[in-house]
């Protein structure tokens, strides 16, 4: 029996509203094709955000169970709540040869690196600090105390950029998206 090639682990992080969700649409419709894991997260659903979409939402407890169970490939406390990926879905999708992206953010993104070495870190810039504040008031869904959290939090997130193997700036999502495309082509061949 033929086993799959196995997938390539790509690590997609960037501040909040640079485009994450906007870059993976456009890879999409360029024809990629990958798993995209779920996130587990303590904050309450955003309007229209459903269980089955990008994240699972737990209680305070259910999310300290996994980490006690050693269930999270990698779990952060970011403004408050806590976010985290299941280390078993990952697996079972690279095992079956399909590219794996996880969107998530900057500190569970390092604990990746250092729990998986082969994977690959994407790190998406907003093209200017103006553009982000435009994109997050755009959203219409956070408070004005919320936005200033979420600019603060970029200024740190961008200073660590070095530390990620590629930094894409997220200026026309198409252009980002081609480019995350080339990386994860390039990932796979390794």
């Amino acid at each position: 029996m033929n086993r799959p090639e196995h997938g390539a682990l790509i690590v997609f992080t960037g501040p909040s509203g640079v485009g994450k969700d906007t870059v993976l649409a456009a890879l999409r419709e360029l024809g990629y094709d990958f798993f995209l894991s779920i996130s587990v997260t303590t904050r309450n659903p955003r309007p229209g955000e459903v269980e089955s979409g990008a994240y699972r939402f737990l209680t305070k407890a259910e999310f300290e169970k996994l980490i006690a169970d050693d269930a999270l490939l990698e779990h952060a406390e970011y403004l408050g709540q806590y976010y985290g990926t299941p280390e078993q879905p990952v697996d079972r999708a690279l095992s079956e040869g399909r590219n794996v992206i996880l969107k998530i953010e900057v500190q569970g993104a390092l604990q990746v690196r250092a729990r998986r070495p082969d994977a690959v870190l994407v790190f998406l810039m907003p093209p200017s600090p103006e553009e982000l504040e435009r994109r997050l008031r755009k959203r219409g869904t956070e408070t004005e105390e919320k936005i200033q959290k979420r600019l603060a939090a970029s200024v740190r997130e961008c200073a660590m950029a070095d530390a990620f193997d590629y930094r894409v700036v997220s200026d026309v999502p198409e252009l980002a998206a081609a480019r995350l495309g080339e990386i994860i082509t390039a990932s796979r061949r390794k």
